[in-house]
């Protein structure tokens, strides 16, 4: 995709979103932590449906830690993997209470050190609570980079580095948020619905999906043979 091409990609894109946030809910970047590390291979409606509660109880890392693994599997246990999440959790909450008195570093290289916690969640972490201009790339940003020619990598690690050098200010920020939001709405694994696609003049896709068939309307429908 040519420079320019980029460029109006996210114009388009920021146009129709002014000011795209995660759809995962937390109170404070320890929770936002929890609910992405829980959000993998999980959707985000399923996450924020076990959080209510147990974020109505639990707010720091001292407190899931009193809660305790087997309270928190209580809680999470609609989730899919939720043994090892629940796992993980604790061992990273008891990380941020030993090491880091109890707050979440600022520091990408230290978020990838808690357990449960890769490069995609830790570049979640830095953008959404510290404003970091990092790319967080799932398999949506990663069928989106590919799909559009914005940004074709075999690896998310790939896509996320050539994401780094194409992305023009003032779009770094919120970048992942809208390309997630595109392909979980719009540009959608199975059948992307270009008829509807803001940006679908600039992307690379072929062939582009048409509209679905309108169904017959009542009275055509009578007048059937």
């Amino acid at each position: 995709m040519k420079r320019a091409d980029v460029f109006e990609f996210f114009r388009r894109l920021a146009e129709a979103n002014p000011h795209p946030e995660t759809e995962l809910e937390s109170g404070n970047t320890y929770q936002l932590l929890v609910a992405v590390v829980l959000s993998a291979q999980a959707t985000d409606a399923g996450v924020n449906k076990a959080t209510r509660r147990l974020f109505a109880e639990v707010k720091t890392p001292a407190q899931m830690l009193a809660l305790g693994e087997e309270g928190l599997r209580e809680h999470i246990k609609t989730i899919g993997l939720f043994n090892a999440k629940a796992k993980n959790v604790i061992a990273l909450s008891q990380a941020l209470v030993d090491q880091h008195g109890g707050e979440v570093p600022a520091d990408r290289e230290a978020l990838e050190q808690l357990a449960g916690v890769g490069r995609k969640t830790a570049n979640v972490v830095m953008n959404v609570a510290f404003g970091a201009e990092t790319f967080a790339v799932d398999t949506h940003i990663f069928r989106v980079g590919n799909r559009t020619g914005l940004a074709k990598g075999k690896t998310p690690l790939a896509v996320e580095l050539k994401l780094e050098k194409v992305v023009p200010q003032p779009f770094r920020l919120h970048a992942h948020h809208w390309l997630i939001l595109h392909g979980r709405y719009i540009c959608k694994a199975r059948k992307p619905e270009c008829w509807r696609c803001p940006v679908a003049d600039l992307c690379a896709f072929r062939p582009k999906t048409p509209a679905p068939a309108a169904p017959p309307s009542k009275a055509a429908a009578a007048t059937a043979p």
